[in-house]
């Protein structure tokens, strides 16, 4: 079984190209989600936040999130702290996610911070999907109802497509004039052939 990490700053369209493969009968772990789930229902999280929020984060159980929101929002240190909790746990859910479907040629683990959260250690291939910084910006601000600085502000905050590039074994171009059916094809054949 092949391991491909996915990955691609805001706007790239990297849900886009996870629902080709998805399609093409790759299943793909959208990290974002799952961690969203496990915030809201590991134990572990839960206690782990709680000790450091205190227990108005979580009313009736349920996450607070504006309230986690406004801990971590500017306080790099808080947010690396969050993220050493939630980090292992969403960890330990794609292993297990990775033994169910163990028939698989290929799975995909698609995550924005891939390589900052080192998950990238757990693939055998990393794809970026890249787009050039205006559409980004663009997409973004209709998708999310952002000001140009806001969208702005969430692009600097994330390593750049530079980097990532220099560290990915592919590149999906993502510029609204090539493929994206195509290029995920050629990386599923390639991985295919790769593994006989």
């Amino acid at each position: 079984m092949i391991k491909l990490g996915i990955t691609g700053g805001i706007g790239s369209g990297k849900s886009t190209v996870s629902q080709i493969f998805s399609l093409s009968g790759v299943p793909v772990y959208i990290a974002d989600v799952e961690s969203k789930r496990l915030v809201a229902t590991s134990p572990t999280i839960r206690e782990k936040l709680i000790n450091l929020f205190g227990e108005e984060l979580y009313s009736e159980g349920v996450l607070n999130k504006p309230l986690l929101a406004s801990h971590i929002f500017n306080d790099k240190k808080k947010l690396e702290t969050v993220n050493a909790i939630i980090h292992p746990e969403v960890e330990r859910d794609f292993i297990e996610w990775v033994k169910k479907h163990a028939q698989c040629d290929i799975v995909a683990h698609e995550a924005a911070i891939l390589f900052e959260s080192g998950f990238n250690h757990m693939m055998d291939k990393v794809l970026m999907v890249y787009t050039p910084l205006d559409i980004r910006i663009e997409r973004t601000m209709l998708r999310d109802n952002l000001s140009k600085e806001k969208v702005m502000e969430r692009i600097q905050n994330q390593m750049s497509d530079e980097e990532k590039a220099k560290l990915s074994d592919f590149v999906i171009v993502n510029d609204n004039t090539k493929s994206l059916i195509e290029q995920v094809t050629n990386i599923i054949q390639e991985l295919k052939t790769s593994k006989n």
